[in-house]
């Protein structure tokens, strides 16, 4: 599985990569899309809405099962990647690149340090 060692991680398997002033992206690690299969649709969550750690943000369905995304942090959308909605397959062919799902600025930019670095997400999804 690719886990690039630049990013953080939820044990949800969400990425998140810190981009300028206090926002984040977000997505689902390659992890999560083998584990999913082939996705063929994706519900993003609405720009302006509040996300909260742990709590669902959106959703997607691949032709395994349906599941949640979660939030990894607190903080506000402030972009949705609407490019999935037509090619929700972006997901499983470049999920740390053109398969990002939302862009938040954060609540509070010390939650980073909360979430795992690559070295421990490893350790997490081969055990």
């Amino acid at each position: 599985m690719n886990t690039p060692d630049d990013l953080r991680y939820s044990s949800d398997h969400e990425w998140i990569r810190a981009e300028a002033d206090g926002r984040v992206r977000i997505g689902i690690t390659d992890y999560a899309q083998d584990a999913l299969g082939d996705v063929v649709f994706v519900e993003l969550p609405e720009v302006g809405a509040t996300v909260e750690t742990g709590g669902a943000m959106g959703e997607v369905e691949s032709t395994k099962s349906v599941s949640d995304v979660y939030a990894p942090v607190n903080g506000t959308v402030v972009e949705v990647n609407n490019d999935l909605d037509d090619a929700p397959e972006k997901l499983n062919e470049d999920p740390y690149g053109d398969g990002w799902i939302c862009i938040v600025e954060l609540a509070d930019p010390a939650a980073l340090a909360e979430l795992m670095d690559a070295a421990a997400y490893r350790v997490l999804t081969e055990s």
